[in-house]
């Protein structure tokens, strides 16, 4: 089954549906609207904004996890009760929409019958055509724009430029539109016609800046420096927003220089909610978004499975969706800073990574391509080629082979430790992702090497370490 974007059914199937007229905060992106959208919830419920929802896709372990309701997925009844009556309704009519289309309208029907206070909705890939923006005008508060780079180029373009016209094309007349830091200049002047031509208002978001610990915003600094839960420690930020005289400060719980991008277009959307024509006195609770408020949404915020620490015995394990190359460097950077700034625990000059790795297939991107940032690092490097569970309602979703996954390691690490199932007489990918983390356990404790254990390259794969955390296996 291949991906037919349009918005030709999910049109017809929202119009046979009740009226969609959520207040909605509307997010696009290569990487980061997932963290833009956690970002935000999580300021909207610490100010009280009353019922908050929130679409994100893919779903990590369960389909109703990508629809939330004050952070917590919708239950598994309400889910199978809306869906049902939208599937009804798609089949009655012999439209046709596709999974995709039937879930976007699944959550948009959760939150209308939820009244949703404020909603914040993540496009599932590109803008232009995607399901999600079949939203009403009236009902968009302001849109967002992360970071933008190559991924999905058989749909959306194969250069930068054009994948951000598909992106920026979620602007709607009149609203503000956030356009967050971009790696690639060209973007910038792609989202300024784009957003012109929509009629929207292009703005830029404050810069946010790390700081130094400060016991006076921050309270007293608990965790031991030399000790190895340094993993779980926020990053102290600041930030000068129009909205407020005083400086913003806080704690953020996310992890990666990115995420200080991610949070300006949060932070973004916030000053334009408060500032814009637009916006102003259309939600009364934005009262309650003090700084204080802000703050404490901030540091509240949960986003599993991008740079997420676990401890599975005496094994530290890094769980990321890096999926493309761009996530890839992102990730690179990260484990790279995080060696340097952290000498105390990991002692040792050439420290061990052991990669747990699974891709989707997904041309013109190849496993070469988003592998090499992370086997070109300076450490002791051993690979387990994988393979995910396939996502539920996603049959065009497929893993790279373990072969193939093993041709790239032997082209760009020849010297790595590559993990073979051998005797393992398991086809899971549940089974093999248990034995492959036994054996990097087994790897770093036989050579005695400090390191990282690191779960990544597919959200798929991540979805998997968090079921086998579920089910209670541990290394």
């Amino acid at each position: 089954m291949s991906i037919d974007l349009s918005l030709d059914r999910i049109r017809k199937l929202q119009s046979l549906l009740p009226l969609y007229t959520r207040p909605t905060c509307h997010i696009t992106g290569t990487n980061g609207k997932g963290s833009v959208s956690a970002l935000l919830s999580s300021i909207f419920i610490a100010s009280s904004a009353g019922v908050v929802g929130r679409f994100n896709s893919p779903h990590l372990v369960s389909v109703n996890d990508s629809i939330t309701i004050d952070n917590a997925p919708v239950s598994p009844d309400v889910y199978a009760a809306v869906r049902a009556h939208v599937e009804q309704t798609d089949a009655a009519h012999k439209i046709g929409a596709s999974n995709f289309e039937i879930l976007t309208c699944t959550a948009l029907q959760i939150f209308e019958r939820a009244l949703a206070d404020i909603v914040v909705l993540e496009v599932g890939m590109g803008g232009r055509l995607d399901a999600t923006n079949v939203i009403p005008d009236e009902a968009v508060l302001a849109s967002a724009l992360t970071a933008v780079d190559l991924d999905h180029q058989a749909f959306l373009g194969g250069n930068v430029a054009a994948i951000a016209r598909e992106k920026a094309a979620i602007a709607r007349r009149g609203k503000p539109f956030i356009l967050g830091r971009q790696v690639h200049p060209e973007v910038q002047s792609a989202v300024l016609e784009v957003v012109g031509q929509a009629g929207g208002d292009l703005l830029t978001p404050s810069i946010v800046t790390a700081r130094e610990w400060d016991e006076v915003p921050d309270g007293p600094k608990h965790i031991d420096d030399t000790s190895s839960s340094f993993e779980f420690r926020p990053q102290p930020i600041t930030a000068r927003l129009p909205c407020f005289v005083e400086p913003l400060n806080a704690l953020l719980p996310l992890h990666g220089e990115h995420q200080l991008a991610n949070l300006e277009v949060a932070l973004g959307l916030i000053s334009a909610l408060l500032t814009h024509p637009s916006c102003i006195n259309r939600l009364p609770w934005c009262a309650n978004m003090t700084r204080e408020a802000i703050a404490c949404g901030i540091q509240r915020t949960s986003w599993p499975g991008r740079l997420s620490f676990h401890r599975l015995g005496s094994t530290l394990v890094l769980a990321d969706g890096a999926h493309n190359p761009a996530s890839a460097r992102t990730l690179a950077a990260y484990i790279t800073s995080t060696f340097s700034s952290h000498s105390e625990v990991f002692a040792s000059a050439q420290p061990a990574i052991t990669f747990l790795v699974a891709l989707s297939h997904s041309p013109p991107k190849s496993p070469l391509e988003t592998l090499a940032p992370l086997l070109s690092l300076p450490a002791n490097i051993g690979v387990a080629p994988l393979q995910f569970t396939p996502p539920d309602g996603m049959p065009w979703v497929r893993p790279e082979t373990s072969s193939t996954l093993r041709d790239a390691v032997a082209e760009l690490a020849p010297q790595a430790e590559l993990w073979e199932p051998g005797d393992v007489q398991e086809e899971n990918p549940l089974a093999l992702l248990r034995f492959a983390l036994k054996w990097a356990a087994e790897r770093h404790k036989r050579e005695g090497l400090d390191g990282l254990v690191v779960v990544a390259g597919s959200l798929y794969l991540v979805a998997d370490f968090y079921r086998l955390l579920e089910l209670g296996r541990s290394v």
